[in-house]
């Protein structure tokens, strides 16, 4: 990471999904494009917290940031944005030390919102005139035709007494702006170099339209929005002109990209007046760009279509992996979780995969001790995660979301039982999961060198990740962002462990 510290100087922590991680990556867009330098947070004019609040626990992770930025870098201006800032502005403003609260309703101005606030660093740091001026936004959202609802008339030259935070945040359903820029795994390590960045994750859409029961995170994206298709294009070919070899497409709602995208005449005519839609998103980037493999995020199980299942399935450039979300395997828990499928549904969508995909990883996320749930319906959940073909999951204790009809139901589960039941489910996992893995010994893998290196008594170890989704261990010090075929020699602490590899050429264009 640069530091430049003769410049205005800026640091951004992000918490949570790989959407506030992409998010992240868009405002470092925003302040690099006005001449500002990154620093470790322990030194930056400007201290960025990029919160997520789909728990209780990054609510508190958050508020611990922070405190954490006030002690060990008492002179940083400290901005909150993200979803625990949209979702509770004046309980993140009331907090000791925190400048400014910006929520996803103006992430998007981040930046020309946040730099004002630096122009009383006098002389000891410098920032562009341009970059510093203080703005209207109403006038400048409406200059360019942004969907502008405030719920507080600040502007950016407003001043409030000292102790106070300047607040922006509006209705996060009047607005359509989409973040985008890519996150890149493994970068930023010791030694690294821009080249060396591997496994680009990029967000082609954000908000969602479900209303489940126990999630907030509608009420702090908004509603389900796409990056429009040549955009995307653009980007996928920008990473591929710089290098990168897989990518990884991820969304708060993906399967849902491009249901909100009109379609011009010639498009839709070359679509056969299909609406986009998220195989027509794969189709594209397949035939319009040199991508070589290309990772598809977690998708629900509505969104798994017969088509979408071959289509994965049947590309060497689509990695064979598949993330679908649970939840319960109890009807009843379901239902009132207001899932829009049925155990019986889930299960068909999950044996059709495997069927088509012998090889592929299979996740899915699991909640544990949902308002209500009884012994009987978490059996109903443990049985079906046992019959499945299921490599790994993302196992989670219901938290209650303020706002949210779950938080408001009877029978609350003690928490002390619903850890018990998510310990059982997360043993379980682990069975799966070495069962998988095991599955594999002596056969070899597909693989991409990551920009991870391990130091181990018996010497270095560098990390890759195969087409499968595995981690695996090369001896010895390798370049990162390359194919490898791995012979598979056995496991150790979850990873695979390859006694011999060839470099690969690049996947076929199919």
């Amino acid at each position: 990471m640069r530091y430049d510290s003769s410049v205005a100087t800026y640091h951004i922590e992000n918490f949570g999904c790989r959407a506030t991680q992409a998010d992240g990556a868009a405002l470092e867009r925003q302040f690099e494009s006005r001449g500002l330098s990154p620093a470790p947070f322990a030194d930056a004019d400007l201290v960025i917290l990029n919160t997520c609040t789909v728990t209780n626990s990054a609510d508190q992770d958050a508020r611990a940031a922070i405190r954490r930025v006030q002690r060990q870098n008492p002179l940083a201006k400290i901005v909150v944005t993200g979803c625990y800032a949209q979702r509770a502005p004046e309980e993140v403003a009331a907090l000791p030390g925190v400048t400014c609260v910006i929520g996803n309703s103006h992430k998007h101005q981040l930046a020309e919102i946040a730099l004002p606030i630096l122009s009383d660093l006098g002389g000891r740091r410098s920032a562009s005139s341009a970059a510093l001026a203080p703005i209207n936004l109403a006038a400048a959202s409406a200059a360019e035709g942004i969907a502008f609802v405030p719920l507080t008339t600040l502007t950016a030259e407003a001043r409030k007494p000292e102790h106070e935070a300047h607040l922006f945040v509006s209705d996060i359903f009047a607005h359509t702006e989409l973040l985008a820029a890519p996150v890149f795994e493994s970068a930023g390590a010791v030694g690294s170099h821009e080249n060396d960045r591997t496994r680009p994750n990029l967000k082609v859409q954000d908000g969602c339209d479900n209303r489940c029961s126990f999630c907030v995170i509608p009420s702090v994206r908004g509603h389900s929005r796409s990056l429009p298709l040549p955009q995307i294009v653009r980007e996928v070919n920008a990473l591929v002109g710089a290098g990168s070899r897989e990518l990884v497409i991820s969304g708060i709602n993906l399967g849902r990209w491009g249901r909100d995208l009109a379609v011009s005449s010639q498009e839709s005519a070359a679509s056969e007046n299909r609406q986009p839609d998220f195989e027509n998103l794969i189709r594209t980037i397949l035939s319009q760009t040199q991508l070589e493999k290309l990772r598809i995020s977690s998708v629900e199980p509505t969104d798994w279509s017969d088509d979408l299942i071959a289509l994965v399935a049947s590309s060497p450039r689509i990695a064979k992996h598949a993330h679908v979300p649970l939840q319960s395997g109890s009807d009843a828990v379901l239902r009132r979780m207001h899932r829009k499928y049925r155990p019986w549904h889930y299960r068909g969508k999950i044996e059709k995969i495997r069927a088509a995909m012998p090889t592929a990883a299979i996740g899915a996320d699991v909640m544990a001790g949902f308002p209500g749930e009884t012994n009987a319906e978490f059996e109903a959940t443990r049985r079906l995660i046992d019959d499945l073909p299921f490599t790994y999951l993302h196992v989670f204790t219901y938290s209650a979301r303020p706002g949210t009809p779950a938080a408001a139901m009877p029978n609350q589960v003690p928490v002390q039982i619903a850890r018990e039941r998510n310990k059982i489910l997360r043993d379980l996992a682990a069975e799966k999961k070495l069962t998988f893995m095991q599955s594999f010994a002596g056969t070899s893998l597909e693989a991409i060198t990551l920009n991870v290196v391990h130091t181990t008594p018996e010497g270095e170890v560098t990390e890759a990740l195969t087409d499968n989704y595995q981690k695996l261990r090369l001896k010895g010090r390798h370049e990162p962002n390359r194919w490898v075929t791995a012979h598979i020699k056995g496991i150790q602490d979850g990873a695979f462990v390859a006694d011999a590899f060839e470099t690969n050429s690049p996947a076929p264009r199919v």
